[in-house]
């Protein structure tokens, strides 16, 4: 693969635009989200066990949101924002250069996260936040089913 799916450099954020978007920013959850916890909770009622946020093989520093480490199919819950839904997500009006470098960078590092996944033998599934919790948990049980 080429460099180009290589994650770019972030320079540091230059600071938020107000104090409402600092507080509103600094709240935003890494793990444990609400669609998350849907999630979760409805692959936990169909029978499915999981392992949650386990190290990515090949970059430990990454972590998947939910693992089936028998079958190797990993699933993550991609926020609307964060990982630029075509649906849903935004583009920041305030520091609009960063935020575009961020969001692509973003972009970047979940294909290269992909990548090592699936050049370890895992299969992976994405899952937007806005999408029903029980049809992807449905999706996923026959995943990893098939494995």
């Amino acid at each position: 693969m080429t460099s180009a799916a290589v994650p770019q450099h972030v320079p540091a954020h230059p600071g938020a635009s107000g104090p409402a978007v600092s507080a509103r920013m600094s709240a935003a959850r890494r793990r444990d989200t609400a669609p998350e916890l849907a999630l979760r909770r409805a692959l936990h009622a169909r029978g499915l066990r999981y392992r949650v946020t386990y190290p990515v093989p090949g970059n430990r520093r990454r972590t998947i949101d939910v693992a089936f480490t028998r079958a190797k199919v990993a699933v993550f819950v991609d926020g609307c924002f964060w990982h630029g839904c075509p649906e849903h997500g935004t583009q920041p009006h305030a520091n609009a250069g960063w935020w575009a470098t961020k969001l692509a960078a973003n972009a970047a590092r979940d294909r290269d996260t992909d990548r090592l996944l699936t050049d370890a033998g895992w299969t992976v599934v994405r899952v937007w936040e806005h999408e029903d919790p029980d049809t992807a948990a449905d999706h996923i049980r026959i995943v990893v089913s098939a494995k």
